[in-house]
């Protein structure tokens, strides 16, 4: 096997080869050929699948200098060294299937990297400088222990496909929100609890897939018009309130730490010239345990909705309410109405996924599809009422 090894690695160098299947050999260490003498200088892609490295040569980047691929998928390495920032042409690197439990920063100098594939391994956390590759489209980092992702990822505007699921992440951190080119975000089988409510704003990002977080009760209503797997979300009689400038849980605390009752807590209003526009009695319920509170920009919405359409009847009353022009036109117009009562949603929806029975394709009979109806509620209460036959 050795001699053979040596044999294929030699014709290589002869012939300028520039791709080299190394891939199924039972290596436990990298072909010391590999980097004899001169390398191979020519060599473009590097295929390594399936063997049992454990480390790669600290003068890689030396020997391999116009490596473009490189993949060592399903092999045992635990750290990606610091020789691998020196892989300057280097645009897609597969580590998937390894025993990685760091990445080091050095891999934000691949500059020219546009495809990283990290799944099924140990990592914990991503650096920083994940954010520098300005080239990046494909970033999977599914199964892996996660629990936050890096604050600069917002800054891989080629980023096109974001793939982490599987991992042990309790929030999306809003900036992914502002990624320009971001078509394809899968978070499937984490611990969310909740989503940034101006995610799926982004006319680029149509597919979202957020399956198996079975704390999460509602979704962006931005995302109202997307691809969207949610299947496995809870539906409880409960819903946390979120900020819609931090997306962090609101709780509302006394001084000595125990939960503030409901009388304590003045109700909020909107105060307009002589009119005080009130929010709804549910505000004053925050931090309890068996209410069904929204967040208060939802709440703060509707609540101007109805009074600013009331107040449209009104002929004597020219100028209704000061608010800016913008937010006006907002609320002429919602992103949407619940299906159980109608209400206008602005910034949360809560879906729920009606399988119809199977019915011919139209024009091929002999082929069947599932048809099915998403429906989209305002609140716990309608979306465990609602049936398409009420």
């Amino acid at each position: 096997m050795a001699s053979e090894l040596c044999k294929t690695i030699s014709v290589a160098r002869l012939e300028k080869h520039k791709n080299l299947f190394l891939n199924y050999r039972n290596l436990h260490h990298f072909p010391l050929e590999l980097l004899k003498d001169e390398g191979l200088q020519y060599l473009e892609r590097l295929y390594m699948k399936r063997n049992s490295l454990t480390t790669l040569p600290e003068n890689l980047a030396q020997k391999l200098p116009n490596l473009v691929e490189l993949y060592l998928h399903s092999n045992n390495i635990v750290v990606v060294p610091e020789a691998i920032g020196s892989l300057v042409k280097l645009q897609c690197l597969d580590l998937s299937d390894n025993a990685l439990e760091i990445v080091c920063p050095e891999i934000g100098r691949l500059r020219a990297l546009r495809h990283l594939r990290l799944a099924n391994n140990q990592l914990q956390f991503l650096p920083p400088e994940v954010g520098d590759l300005k080239e990046l489209q494909t970033l999977d980092i599914s199964t892996n222990r996660l629990l936050t992702l890096p604050e600069r990822l917002h800054m891989c505007l080629s980023l096109q496909y974001l793939t982490v699921d599987r991992n042990r992440l309790w929030y999306v951190p809003r900036h992914l929100c502002q990624l320009p080119s971001l078509n394809e975000l899968s978070m499937a089988g984490n611990r969310l609890a909740f989503l940034p409510l101006d995610l799926g704003r982004s006319r680029e990002l149509q597919y979202v897939y957020v399956d198996n977080n079975i704390h999460l009760k509602g979704l962006p209503s931005y995302l109202y018009n997307k691809v969207i797997g949610c299947s496995g979300l809870l539906y409880c009689c409960t819903c946390c309130s979120l900020c819609l400038e931090c997306s962090l849980r609101i709780s509302i605390y006394s001084s000595c730490g125990a939960p503030i009752q409901v009388s304590e807590v003045k109700l909020l209003s909107f105060s307009s010239g002589q009119r005080t526009v009130f929010l709804p009695a549910e505000v004053k319920a925050i931090g309890t345990e068996h209410d069904h509170v929204l967040p208060l920009q939802e709440l703060a919405m509707r609540s101007l909705y109805h009074t600013y359409h009331s107040l449209l009847k009104d002929l004597n009353f020219l100028s209704p309410i000061s608010l800016p022009r913008s937010l006006l036109e907002l609320l002429h117009c919602p992103l949407g109405h619940c299906h159980r009562c109608s209400e206008p949603m602005f910034t949360i929806v809560y879906p729920k996924l009606f399988p119809l029975r199977e019915t011919p394709m139209a024009g091929l009979h002999q082929w069947r599809t599932t048809v099915s109806f998403v429906a989209y509620c305002c609140s716990t209460q309608c979306l465990q009422t609602f049936d398409l036959l009420s």
